[in-house]
């Protein structure tokens, strides 16, 4: 029974309340489902499902509950217009952007839902003619909306510049810049108190907007490159959040619900990844990780107090994987920038052939968003149990003949075990380290997102292997292949 169907039986906002339900079901199952590998294709396609029966249903509700003799000022067909642009736009993105962009789309998205939160929460205020008879928690939730949306939308837009690299990752600092932040906070607070004392007040309402728009570049700036996982996840929480207090705006329990999922499933997911790099989310927020460190060489001689990095050839590399009996592939942003997790899967394939057990270690924090490198590996067609994640696959390095590390730097540097003065102390790494033998495939020296010096490449059982990441692993696989 289609839902204009059930609504000539029942009514329409019986209907409307049954579609509501049933997408809301819907959403909490395609959120367990995308908990897991295996299943997160099919829980992405039910939530769809969900969202799709949730807006059919909202829009049955057009200008049914508009104030009397009144409708709202944009007809249900420039509705259908918008929707229709916005569905072509997102199926470009979704065709054209490539794995490697989805950190930056998903930072995007984050943003645009931030924005929507504000613009409806203050078109819903706009359009009432007496704000004074807007109830007080109605007013709350109008200025929360608005001040966690502009924060949202402007914090998404600099995470996106970060991570595309129109702007520096490193932090970004101004004088006073923790208590200017503070300042702005309380202003917004401040400037919602007075409208919900003085509901009229449309010039306070659009100050808490401005401010929360500055506020956003003024928290998001002084946050490293190696802290985007923790903010991309961070961000996806306050668009939630944002919307589900538009939802209370509107008095809409769909995305009110929608929302508080959205919202708490990315503060879940946002301790995850704080726990992963041993890190509190102040600690993220004000932290300043990223700094450049002056100790860096990018040249592949580099020296240190460590000794010397050696640099392998494909054919020291190949003679050692051929006799290897379990090897542990170590994926990182490398990785992603080169587009290699298809020849990444053919290496593992060729030594598989073999007889070698080959296994993957999936670092929480590995690349520029959660579960980056799981989407990388599961789009080349990897075996689900394979991937293991850092507790499970630490204590086989042991064991492991070689760990071959694919530009993961951070999440594999020994000094987050002792070095008390680094930034990344007491972050739990895979213990690559451990290995017989480890092999680095890397463009150059170069440190990663935390701006220091990966402590394994000087250690006596790891060697070099310059260069783009794809081309290196496929010289590896054809090797392979021609010494039978």
């Amino acid at each position: 029974m289609t839902i204009p169907l059930l609504a000539e039986t029942i009514g329409l906002e019986t209907a409307v309340a049954y579609a509501y339900l049933v997408a809301i079901v819907l959403f909490i199952l395609g959120l367990k489902m995308l908990t897991s590998v295996k299943t997160a294709a099919w829980g992405n396609a039910i939530s769809a499902i969900g969202m799709a029966i949730a807006s059919v249903a909202t829009l049955l509700l057009f200008n049914q509950d508009a104030p009397p003799g009144q409708n709202y000022a944009i007809s249900l067909a420039w509705i259908l217009v918008a929707v229709g642009i916005g569905t072509a736009i997102g199926l470009a993105m979704a065709v054209k952007v490539p794995m490697t962009g989805m950190p930056q789309m998903v930072a995007i998205l984050n943003g645009f839902g931030g924005i929507a939160s504000l613009l409806v929460a203050s078109a819903e205020y706009l359009r009432t003619a007496n704000p004074s008879e807007i109830p007080i928690h109605i007013l709350i939730a109008t200025g929360l909306a608005i001040i966690i949306g502009g924060v949202t939308f402007t914090g998404s837009l600099v995470a996106f510049a970060k991570l595309q690299g129109l702007v520096t990752g490193s932090p970004i600092f101004f004088p006073m810049q923790k208590t200017v932040n503070a300042l702005l906070l309380v202003a917004a607070a401040g400037l919602i108190t007075v409208v919900i004392y003085q509901p009229d007040q449309e010039l306070a309402l659009a100050s808490v907007a401005v401010i929360a728009l500055i506020l956003g570049v003024g928290l998001v700036i002084p946050i490293g490159g190696a802290d985007m996982p923790v903010v991309i996840s961070l961000l996806n929480s306050y668009s939630g959040l944002a919307a589900s207090m538009a939802g209370f705006v509107l008095g809409n329990t769909a995305l009110i619900v929608t929302g508080a999922l959205v919202g708490a499933s990315g503060i879940i997911l946002t301790n995850i990844m704080c726990t992963a790099m041993n890190r509190s989310l102040a600690n993220v927020l004000f932290g300043g990780l990223g700094v450049s460190s002056t100790t860096t060489s990018s040249a592949p001689d580099a020296k240190t107090k460590k000794g010397k990095a050696r640099e392998f050839t494909l054919d020291d590399a190949v003679i050692i994987l051929d006799a290897a009996r379990q090897v542990v592939i170590v994926p990182g942003y490398g990785m992603a920038v080169a587009q290699a997790q298809h020849a990444v899967k053919e290496l593992a394939d060729a030594l598989e052939e073999r007889g070698i057990t080959v296994k993957y270690a999936i670092h929480p924090v590995a690349g520029r968003m959660p579960g980056h490198m799981n989407v990388l590996l599961a789009e080349a067609n990897v075996p689900y149990e394979q991937l293991c994640d850092l507790e499970t696959i630490n204590p086989e390095f042991d064991n492991a003949d070689v760990a071959l590390v694919i530009g993961a730097n951070d999440v594999t540097n020994p000094a987050a075990r002792h070095a008390k003065d680094s930034p990344i102390y007491g972050m739990p790494i895979l213990n690559v380290d451990k290995a017989r033998t480890v092999f680095v495939i890397k463009r150059s020296m170069n440190p990663g997102f935390a701006g220091i010096e990966n402590e394994l490449y000087y250690l006596p059982n790891c060697g070099m292997l310059f260069g783009d990441a794809k081309k290196v692993v496929n010289s590896l696989v054809k090797q392979l292949t021609e010494s039978g």
